[in-house]
């Protein structure tokens, strides 16, 4: 199993992120190791104070291997975000739609519009489908 690199989790965390990074890490739930920081002073040697500098020096290397992450290659991530593939357009989503996605919004379109024949008329044409592959099927 390959373990991701520790950094800190921004998105999940409560303080700094380290018990949501080190699960991100290890792949676990990040409960498990908030439930750890909190037990271990409690049930063992450690104290609450260890604990705590553990927990602050985990946030510092995590922080630390963050702000190497964001410069890869000289570049700031800032400067990578040019990069990124430019936004299709609607055109070009659209073309690339298979038909059931194309009878979806149709059938949304026509949801939206006043003519309630054609709506009908689209849903008999997807059950006479439907009839037809499942007796396909058989």
């Amino acid at each position: 199993m390959d373990r991701l690199p520790f950094l800190l989790d921004t998105r999940e965390k409560k303080l700094l992120g380290v018990c949501a990074g080190l699960g991100r890490s290890f792949r676990v739930d990040p409960i498990i190791f908030r439930v750890a920081f909190v037990a271990v002073p409690l049930l063992t040697f450690v104290t609450v104070w260890q604990a705590i500098i553990a927990y602050l020096i985990c946030g510092a290397i995590g922080a630390a291997a963050g702000s190497r992450r964001t410069r890869v290659g000289g570049r700031s991530e800032y400067e990578r975000m040019g990069d990124v593939n430019r936004r299709t357009s609607i055109h070009e989503m659209r073309t690339q739609l298979d038909s059931s996605d194309r009878r979806m919004m149709a059938i949304d379109d026509h949801l939206h519009s006043s003519d309630s024949d054609a709506l009908a008329r689209e849903i008999e044409a997807l059950r006479r489908e439907d009839i037809k592959t499942q007796e396909e099927a058989k």
